[in-house]
C-alpha cells in the first residue's frame, strides 16, 4: 500500500493480512481503480498508484494531511452552501464511521486543484466509501474508491453547462446511484448469506458431537441463531407418529414434547411423510385450508414455515422445522442453505439412533450375563453395574461369583477393553471360559489367570481385559477361629479395599501382574490377606475411581475413605451409596462386587431379588443374593 507498508505490519490490518503470505500493498498499489485510505479523523493514511495519475497529486504530498485541505471545494462551483462537493462528501463518511455498511454515492462533480496551483480542473467522479475494521470489530479506517467518468459526461450532448448535457448527467447520475444501490444490496444480501453459512458451519461441527436427543435439539436452536428464526422442532417418525421436541416459540403450542400423527396436515408432518422439503411463506393463508395448521399459527405466532425431511440411506427419519415471526421470501440459495443443515441434522439423528439401538442390544446381552451371584452361608455379595455416563453406553465390564475349587468361593470383577456390543459380547466369552478354567484347573487364582490367559490366545479371543480373581479359602483352624482367608491375583487391575469390621480400611495394592490378552507366558502371583468376621472387601472396575480431571491415586483414596466412612451400612446399602455416588459423573462402565464376611453362628440373611438391568436411567444392574 503506497505510504504504508502492509507487509511489515505497518498499515490497517497488517498484522492479520501479513499472515496470510500476500504482499497487501503491493496488490493496493496496482489496482487499476483510484483508491484513498482515510483514518477516523479523515486524514489520508494511503493512495495507490491510480489516484496519483487520477489527480495529480504526488503521495508524498497528500499523505497524513486532512482530505479537504488537499481537496478543497472549487470556490467558482455554483452549488449552494450545504450542497458543495466535499460537504457530500463528508455526509456519506459519517454514514460509513456511524453504521459500519458501504455507502454507495450518486454522480458527483468534485473539481481538482491543478497541482502548480493554476486553478482547478471540473472532475465527475461515481465515488463509494467503505469501512475497514481493526481487530475490535469497530471501524478503523475508511476506503474511499472512486470511477473518472468525466470523459464519458463531456461526450454526452454538449459541454456540462448546456441544458441537454445538464438532463444527461442528471439522468447518469440517476441510472449510477439506482445501479450503486443494487450492488450494495446484492453485496449485503451476499454477505449475509455467507455469515449465515459460516454460522451453520460451526453449528455442524458441534453437530458431530452430539450424542442424544437433547444434544441435537440444543444444537438446532443454536442453528436457529444462526438463521434468525424464532422458533423451531426436531421430529422423529416413531411408528405412526412424529415426535416433536419443541423450542421457543413453537412450546406455546406443545410444550416441549409433543407427538402428532404422520398423517396431520402440519408442515412437520407433511415434509416426514412425504420426504419432500415444505416452504410456508405466509401461514395463516395456509391456516385457513386447516384448523388444526390455524390453531398452531394463533399460539405460535410464527408467519412463516420451513420444514425439511431428516432423510439418511434412503430412509426418512423425522423432519426439522423452522419458523419466524416476519413473513420470509427465500432463494433458492436460502432452501439449499436449509436443507444442507437439515441433511447433517439427519446424518446426526441416523448416528444417534444407530447407537440407541446398539445399545439396546447390548443391555440386552448384559442383562443375559450378569445374572445374580451364588452366595454360601455366612458370605453377603452385593453387585452393581452402570454403563458408562456418556450416551449410557454398555461395555464389557463384569462381575461374577462361583464355587471352584470345591468348597471356595470364587469372586471376579474384570473389564474387556471397549464401549460397544463386541466388547459385550467378547465379554461373556471371556467370562464364561474364566469359569471353565476355574473348574477345570482347580488351582489358585494366579494358576486360573495364566491359564484363562492361555485359552483366550489359543481359542483366538483377540481381546484385552484386566481382572482381579479372588477367592475366599477357609481350613478347619480358620474355621473354628472364626476367620477366612483372603487370596487374590491382580491382571493390570485396581486394588481391592478390604474394610475391617472396626472401619479402618486399606487398599490391597501390591505389584499388578501384565493384563490378560498381552502375553500369555507372563508370570502371576498370589496374594492373602486374612478375613475376620464382618470385615468387607470391596472389588470393582475402574470407572469408579476414574475421573479425567484428576489422578487415579485421588480416586483410590476416595474410594478407600467413602467405604471406611459407612463401614456399618449393610452391603445393599453400601453398593446404592457407591452408584449414587458416581452416577453421572463416571466416564467408564462401572462393575462392582461388595463381600461380607459374617460370624459362623449368625444366620443367613434373606434372598434378595435377582440381578436387572433396567430399561430406563440411571442404568444400575443391581443383584444380591442374601
Amino acid at each position: 500500500m503506497a505510504g504504508t507498508d502492509t507487509s511489515t505490519g505497518a498499515g490497517p490490518g497488517a498484522g492479520a493480512r501479513a499472515g496470510a503470505g500476500i504482499d497487501f500493498g503491493a496488490v493496493f498499489e496496482d489496482l487499476p481503480t483510484p483508491y484513498l485510505v482515510l483514518d477516523r479523523d479523515l486524514r489520508i493514511v494511503a493512495v495507490n498508484r491510480a489516484r496519483e495519475l487520477a489527480t495529480g497529486h504526488p503521495r508524498e504530498l497528500v499523505v497524513g494531511r486532512p482530505l479537504f485541505e488537499v481537496y478543497p471545494d472549487n470556490p467558482d462551483d455554483p452549488a449552494a452552501p450545504g450542497h458543495r462537493a466535499s460537504e457530500r462528501l463528508a455526509a456519506s463518511l459519517r454514514r460509513v464511521l456511524e453504521t459500519g455498511e458501504p455507502d454507495v454515492m450518486p454522480l458527483q462533480r468534485y473539481d481538482i486543484a491543478v497541482a502548480d496551483g493554476a486553478g482547478f480542473e471540473v472532475r465527475w467522479w461515481s465515488p463509494v466509501n467503505a469501512p475497514v475494521r481493526g481487530p475490535d470489530g469497530e471501524v478503523a479506517y475508511l476506503l474511499h474508491r472512486v470511477e473518472d467518468v468525466t470523459g464519458w459526461v463531456r461526450a454526452q450532448d454538449g459541454e456540462p453547462s448546456s441544458p441537454c448535457a445538464e438532463r444527461a448527467v442528471q439522468q447518469l447520475e440517476g441510472d449510477l446511484y439506482a445501479q450503486g444501490q443494487r450492488l450494495r444490496d446484492a453485496l449485503t444480501a451476499e454477505a449475509a448469506a455467507n455469515r449465515r453459512l459460516a454460522g451453520l458451519a460451526r453449528v455442524a461441527v458441534h453437530l458431530t458431537a452430539a450424542s442424544t436427543l437433547p444434544e441435537l435439539t440444543e444444537t438446532v436452536v443454536r442453528g436457529l441463531d444462526v438463521l434468525g428464526a424464532d422458533g423451531g422442532a426436531v421430529g422423529v417418525v416413531t411408528g405412526d407418529g412424529l415426535e416433536l421436541t419443541l423450542t421457543r416459540s413453537l412450546r406455546r403450542w406443545g410444550g416441549q414434547r409433543r407427538t402428532v400423527p404422520l398423517t396431520s396436515p402440519l408442515p412437520p408432518s407433511v415434509a416426514a411423510a412425504t420426504g419432500r422439503p415444505v416452504v410456508v411463506p405466509d401461514a395463516r393463508a395456509e391456516a385457513a385450508l386447516s384448523p388444526e395448521v390455524e390453531l398452531v399459527v394463533e399460539a405460535t405466532g410464527l408467519a412463516t414455515w420451513v420444514a425439511l425431511p431428516l432423510s439418511a440411506a434412503g430412509r426418512t427419519l423425522g423432519s426439522l422445522t423452522v419458523g419466524w415471526r416476519e413473513q420470509q421470501e427465500f432463494s433458492d440459495r436460502d432452501v439449499e442453505l436449509l436443507s444442507a443443515f437439515a441433511a447433517q441434522c439427519a446424518q446426526t439423528l441416523a448416528r444417534i439412533r444407530a447407537a440407541e439401538q446398539e445399545r439396546q442390544v447390548s443391555e440386552a446381552l448384559q442383562r443375559s450375563l450378569l445374572t445374580a451371584p451364588y452366595e454360601p452361608d455366612h458370605l453377603q455379595v452385593g453387585v452393581r453395574y452402570l454403563p458408562a455416563a456418556e450416551q449410557a453406553r454398555v461395555g464389557g465390564d463384569w462381575y461374577d461369583c462361583f464355587i471352584a475349587p470345591p468348597g471356595t468361593t470364587s469372586l471376579v470383577v474384570g473389564d474387556v477393553a471397549g464401549h460397544d456390543r463386541d466388547a459385550a459380547a467378547t465379554m461373556g466369552q471371556v467370562r464364561n471360559l474364566l469359569r471353565g478354567v476355574a473348574v477345570a484347573l482347580g488351582g489358585g487364582p494366579a494358576d486360573v489367570l495364566a491359564g484363562l490367559d492361555r485359552a483366550m490366545q489359543q481359542l483366538g479371543i483377540g481381546a484385552i481385559a484386566t481382572a482381579v480373581l479372588a477367592q475366599v479359602e477357609q481350613t478347619a483352624a480358620e474355621r473354628a477361629a472364626g476367620v477366612r482367608t483372603l487370596r487374590w491375583s491382580s491382571a493390570g487391575h485396581p486394588p481391592p479395599v478390604l474394610v475391617e469390621p472396626d472401619g479402618a480400611a486399606r487398599l490391597l495394592t501390591t505389584p499388578a501382574d501384565l493384563l490378560l490378552g498381552l502375553a500369555p507366558d507372563s508370570p502371576r502371583a498370589d496374594h492373602e490377606v486374612r478375613l475376620e468376621p464382618g470385615a468387607t472387601v470391596v472389588l470393582y472396575t475402574d470407572g469408579l475411581v476414574e475421573r479425567r480431571d484428576a489422578p487415579l491415586q485421588q480416586g483410590l483414596d476416595r474410594l478407600r475413605d467413602f467405604v471406611a466412612a459407612r463401614h456399618e451400612l449393610t452391603v445393599e446399602e453400601l453398593c446404592d451409596a457407591l452408584v449414587a455416588e458416581v452416577a453421572g459423573e463416571h466416564d467408564d462402565d462401572v462393575a462392582l462386587l461388595v463381600l461380607r464376611a459374617h460370624p459362623e453362628d449368625r444366620p443367613r440373611p434373606p434372598e434378595a431379588g435377582p440381578v436387572v438391568l433396567p430399561p430406563d436411567p440411571p442404568d444400575v444392574s443391581v443383584g444380591t443374593a442374601g
